[in-house]
């Protein structure tokens, strides 16, 4: 998790990916099942340890950044995924 961020009364934990090229996919291919079940872990870690955010709602949120024709190129996934994913 790169990012933890307050919308309103939610928690968003944000992962930021960057890709160079898309060989492989971009940066929004990368957040695999095994890195969400890794965020999810991290943002269950710190909710146990912040019991004030205990009843918040929260959301999982991805930025992608991929680098096209010579140009940053931005997207923002809001809840990219959650919990009953998991």
């Amino acid at each position: 998790i790169d990012l933890l961020m307050q919308d309103g009364k939610e928690l968003v934990f944000v992962e930021v990916r960057f890709r160079r090229n898309q060989r492989f996919g971009g940066g929004a291919q990368s957040v695999t099942s095994a890195k969400q079940k890794k965020m999810a872990n991290a943002a269950q870690a710190w909710l146990s340890s912040h019991r004030q955010w205990a009843n918040a709602g929260c959301r999982f949120d991805v930025i992608a950044i991929d680098w096209h024709e010579n140009t940053f190129r931005f997207d923002w996934i809001k809840a990219a995924f959650n919990l009953d994913d998991r």
